[in-house]
């Protein structure tokens, strides 16, 4: 089925609402908005039609309409935690969100089985989980009204779809938590004497890639540095707002083909440099 382009558009579509302008609550409805349209559409490809193998179909509502609806979930959950999050001192909004992760680990541990199950990339009992009519009325899914299109959903494809989303916000709530208590720390003197003159003109993802790489590798402070100083040297010295560079390894983490993508690229541009030199 041809559903690839509509997600090449999605991706695009999503890249460009999260590099616009506009607030968090503003990038929710509207992100609300587009997944919803992008999920009609996916519905009206999938419902009534066949798909060639049973493993074709598995891996649809496995990984390609979780990496949608994943978007939904997590947008509606996250205008819901900004909307009522408290505006007072830090110490009140770190209690709020850190409450809000406990929630969120919470649904983990109560759906412990199937979680351990999609994370270490277990498949035997992928014809139950995601095929077409084997309904499991016990499944703590979201109340949306793409669920009850059984041609379009399956036993626990609202469960990845959950997993993945509640990732998504950990990893933003996390961020804001420890943007808080740094706010409550003394503020550091980190002035530079002088502005650099170096600018990264590459993809700002590629640079998070690299980060993260050089992080892992502990080549720096012997891998004690959090990747929180590393990113604001980087943006520092290469004159880069790297955004949520958090949200942007997720993305990295969850790309089909190569997940290092940039680091290969290095790596076959310094080969051909080498060997153009021993020529």
């Amino acid at each position: 089925m041809k559903y690839q382009k509509l997600l090449s558009e999605f991706e695009g579509q999503l890249d460009a609402l999260e590099s616009g302008n506009g607030d968090i609550l503003f990038k929710a409805e509207k992100g609300i908005v587009l997944v919803e349209k992008s999920i009609r559409k996916l519905q009206k490809q999938i419902t009534g039609k066949t798909f060639d193998t049973q493993a074709d179909e598995i891996y649809f509502f496995k990984h390609v309409k979780p990496q949608i609806f994943s978007k939904l979930i997590y947008y509606v959950k996250l205008f819901n935690i900004e909307s009522k999050r408290p505006r007072g001192n830090d110490a009140a909004q770190i209690k709020y969100l850190q409450l809000q992760i406990d929630k969120f680990q919470t649904f983990f541990n109560d759906n412990l089985e199937f979680y351990n199950y999609y994370r270490r990339g277990a498949m035997s009992l992928d014809e139950q989980y995601f095929v077409r009519g084997n309904r499991d009325l016990r499944l703590p899914l979201e109340s949306f009204h793409f669920l009850i299109d059984d041609q379009f959903s399956t036993c626990q494809d609202g469960t990845v779809a959950t997993i993945m989303a509640y990732d998504m916000l950990i990893v933003y709530l996390r961020k804001e938590v420890d943007d808080l208590q740094n706010n409550l720390e003394p503020q550091k003197n980190m002035t530079m004497e002088k502005p650099s003159k170096l600018f990264w003109t590459g993809n700002k993802t590629d640079l998070i890639e690299l980060l993260y790489a050089l992080q892992s590798s502990k080549c720096i402070n012997s891998g004690t540095t959090d990747i929180k100083e590393l990113a604001s040297h980087f943006e520092h010295f290469y004159n880069v707002d790297l955004g949520n560079y958090y949200h942007t390894f997720i993305d990295i983490r969850s790309r089909k083909t190569s997940k290092t993508r940039f680091l290969d690229k290095l790596i076959e541009m310094l080969n051909q440099r080498m060997d153009s030199l021993d020529e």
